[in-house]
């Protein structure tokens, strides 16, 4: 039998890597465009296919999570990103990228239906344990800007891809060795939460407003953070090294919430943590549209804290309200949701960045995350049982 400790570990591990291997390109872009003879907006959508894959192509890894093995389907995500990202640090043209980085995308969509699930079943706490989830995968959305840049800055940005690929590789082998498949006969964690009957429809779309507004304006501003302060921050760097630096250390702050989040959630109704965060985001996005400098380090650390915050509010509640039968395909739609429309995201923040640069952007998104809060006004109040 395997021991919760040990699966929690690589499960958070995995996390960490889904991340950081998500965004390296939203870093390494910055270098990529002049070696390509492209704008940012032009090279960016060529991480589109890969983001939308992200999304769409949890619904069949969560199925296969339920109905096959969850410890199966995260041996192929570790090999299949490791190698996937090794494949990006070999291509030659734009067209090439594309499609590595859209294979990429594709093993990244096997973690969250999965390994969220595989979390929330052997989890004694379920908030705490999503909050510490939490922080291992935005400490790789932190070290994904950081590392990126130090490597592209001083090795090239074909190994910013190929180390991490290598490492996540053999990690897989690690995981493959310490944990073996199990046939799950309960849950230890989630289903502790109750709400009036009739209200799960309450639920449901206060859960898909949420996703669509927070996961959108979530990928929209990691992916352009880098780019952001790159313009902006001028005054204070050039460098992209310490570019990376700065903006890890704002994703930091965002990955210290989600493990505040989580154990409040432990202690409080879900709404009543849900609520008081949903009114964070929107005024900050149009607060910080019109800043610059160290006032807009500021601010983007209050927005990291507010849309990583979501994430754990978002995930407790799938994880509260279904069964460990069902669990991964219940992760699968909220990740599908979530991540499809993150997707498009990239295009839109190409789009919006030729249009009208960073105020414009950030002013969408702003408008786009009045919906968070009324999806926490939809959401119903709870007993903890």
């Amino acid at each position: 039998m395997n021991k919760s400790r040990t699966v929690i570990g690589y499960i958070n591990a995995a996390h960490f890597i889904d991340h950081y291997a998500m965004l390296i390109f939203a870093a390494a872009v910055i270098v990529l465009a002049p070696i390509y003879s492209m704008g940012y907006s032009e090279l960016l959508p060529y991480a589109t296919p890969g983001f939308v894959a992200f999304g769409a192509g949890s619904l069949a890894t969560g199925w296969l999570g339920d109905r096959w093995s969850r410890r199966h389907m995260m041996v192929i995500f570790f090999f299949g990103i490791g190698a996937s990202l090794i494949a990006v640090a070999l291509t030659q043209t734009p067209v090439q990228l594309g499609a590595a980085l859209l294979a990429v995308g594709l093993f990244a969509a096997i973690y969250h239906p999965v390994g969220t699930a595989m979390l929330v079943s052997y989890a004694d706490k379920l908030g705490r344990e999503i909050g510490i989830n939490g922080v291992w995968g935005n400490l790789g959305v932190a070290s994904s800007a950081l590392v990126t840049g130090l490597v592209c800055q001083y090795l090239g940005w074909r190994w910013a891809f190929f180390l991490p690929g290598a490492a996540t590789i053999a990690l897989g082998v690690m995981f493959m060795s310490r944990v073996q498949h199990e046939v799950r006969s309960g849950a230890k964690g989630g289903g502790s939460a109750r709400i009036a009957k009739g209200a799960m429809r309450r639920v449901i779309v206060a859960l898909v407003v949420t996703i669509i507004a927070s996961s959108t304006t979530f990928n929209a501003i990691t992916v352009a953070l880098p780019k952001l302060f790159a313009e902006r921050l001028s005054d204070l760097t050039t460098s992209p090294a310490l570019i990376g630096v700065i903006a890890a250390g704002t994703y930091v702050f965002g990955a210290l919430a989600q493990y505040v989040i989580g154990r409040l959630l432990d202690r409080h109704s879900l709404k009543a943590v849900f609520l008081p965060l949903s009114v964070l985001l929107a005024p900050l996005l149009f607060f910080g549209a019109q800043l610059g400098s160290w006032r807009l380090i500021l601010v983007s650390i209050g927005i990291f804290i507010g849309t990583f915050g979501q994430v754990t509010i978002n995930d407790a509640m799938v994880g509260k309200y279904t069964s460990d039968e069902w669990r991964a395909r219940a992760f699968a739609a909220r990740y599908c949701l979530g991540f499809t429309a993150a997707g498009v995201s990239v295009g839109l923040v190409a789009w919006l960045h030729d249009k009208g640069g960073f105020t414009l952007m950030l002013q969408t998104f702003g408008v786009l995350c009045v919906l968070v809060v009324v999806g926490a006004l939809i959401f119903p109040g709870e007993r903890l049982v």
